[in-house]
């Protein structure tokens, strides 16, 4: 990790992550009654109840609304869902008021055109490898791992890391 990577994400109080893309694969799934059906990665979940024990707030921005999205942060413990978003950077800039953080105590995880304007104003920005160029060109970290195969745990556990929290976070599975 660079010097000024692990100085981004040190500082990281609240992820804020969109949906479709980055928990999910991408991909929309339909019922036969009309039912939005989502996928999502256990890998990722457990990342994110991770991080969130170690105090940092995670969000949920997406410019979609669905049930399965609802159910999934419930699951997780993820407090602020926004669904039906259609200006994201609006909703994070009220989100720090509310929280009374500064942008670059937040991190944001995107994965196309929509995503920009709040990647472009978080502390740490992260993006999908299959977002487009110009979105991975304002990211300060492109994962590895796909949307919804991994990608969210991925920047868990650089947060975690730089933090310091890594560690003590796997000890309860190391035992």
């Amino acid at each position: 990790m660079s010097p000024d990577l692990r100085a981004r994400a040190r500082g990281v109080q609240l992820l804020v992550l969109d949906v479709d893309g980055v928990l999910t694969d991408g991909r929309l799934y339909y019922s036969a009654s009309g039912d939005e059906l989502k996928a999502f990665n256990i890998r990722d979940g457990l990342g994110l109840k991770l991080l969130r024990a170690t105090g940092v707030e995670v969000a949920l921005v997406t410019g979609r609304s669905s049930r399965a999205v609802e159910l999934r942060a419930e699951n997780l413990g993820v407090r602020y869902v926004f669904q039906g978003v259609s200006d994201k950077l609006a909703v994070f800039e009220q989100l720090l008021k509310r929280l009374r953080l500064n942008a670059t105590a937040a991190a944001a995880m995107g994965d196309d055109l929509p995503d920009l304007p709040v990647l472009r104003r978080c502390g740490l920005a992260a993006c999908v490898p299959e977002a487009p160029a110009v979105v991975r060109s304002h990211s300060h970290y492109v994962a590895d791992r796909p949307g919804g195969g991994g990608a969210v745990r991925e920047v868990c556990e650089l947060v975690m890391a730089a933090q310091g929290t890594l560690e003590t976070g796997m000890q309860e599975f190391l035992k």
